[in-house]
């Protein structure tokens, strides 16, 4: 019965070596927001990921306050967000018409 501890240890201990420490977000950092509802769409190609966002207020428990021009200021949990590492993102819109012919 000894050899499945010694396993379940080792398991554990190679399991706990490749997790990450908790993520810290501080006031004025970019981050992107992980979009929870494309599991109701199918868009193979559309990204998980949206924003860049800005931290206006971190709270405990890893709520974080962002805001965005076009989205306002709203709350989320801190697992739902990544640093943000690119430069400044130009909104563009292209609008195609779709005429039969």
């Amino acid at each position: 019965m000894a050899l499945p501890r010694t396993y379940k240890k080792l398991t554990e201990r190679l399991h706990d070596a490749r997790l990450k420490g908790p993520k810290e977000f501080h006031v004025g950092d970019r981050v992107l927001l992980y979009n929870t509802c494309l599991s109701l769409f199918l868009d193979k190609l559309r990204s998980r990921w949206s924003g860049p966002f800005t931290i206006t207020q971190v709270f405990l428990h890893g709520v974080v306050e962002i805001s965005n021009a076009q989205t306002g200021t709203f709350k989320v949990n801190d697992q739902l967000l990544k640093l943000y590492l690119g430069g400044d993102v130009e909104c563009a819109e292209l609008l195609i018409k779709l005429e039969d012919p």
